[in-house]
């Protein structure tokens, strides 16, 4: 059996704007959005990173990049799924793992319809863990949210 595994991170300082929506994992939840291109969904968007790495096929940023207007917006969850299907021409999902770093919101009541959302999209298990920064840092200080991500893949 041949695997590979991949690792992801991201990260957005929360918006300014109070019409934008904070998306995590394909979920809209309440709270002040993300700044970013796209959607800023810091969990799709590790989990990309994280197929693409383990795949050898580069990262969100260069199949996506943000000068692009194409992307301008995008549903995070549709970029997540053009990536599968390019790393499912060679590769399959077994599992994602992903760990959330964010003092707000509380992501508690949230976890399973996010897992269930980004394993409905993959086609595999997905793991949330949702962390604090504990008054440290900027993510600590409730600047913004970050994600890591790690993907197995193995040959059909």
């Amino acid at each position: 059996m041949s695997l590979r595994v991949g690792q992801g991170f991201d990260i957005h300082p929360f918006s300014d704007d109070p019409a934008r929506a904070l998306v995590l994992g394909g979920v809209h939840l309440a709270g002040p959005g993300l700044s970013g291109h796209s959607d800023a969904d810091v969990v799709c968007h590790a989990v990309t990173d994280a197929l693409l790495g383990a795949a050898g096929l580069g990262d969100i940023g260069a199949m996506f990049p943000d000068g692009d207007p194409a992307w301008e917006g995008a549903d995070s969850i549709a970029l997540l799924q053009a990536a599968l299907r390019r790393v499912s021409a060679t590769w399959r999902v077994v599992n994602v793992d992903c760990t959330v770093i964010a003092e707000a919101p509380s992501l508690a009541g949230h976890k399973a319809e996010m897992e269930g959302r980004l394993g409905a999209a993959l086609g595999a298990p997905v793991s949330i863990k949702a962390k604090r920064g504990e008054g440290l840092g900027a993510l600590g200080r409730r600047e913004g949210i970050a994600c890591l991500a790690v993907a197995l893949l193995e040959a059909p």
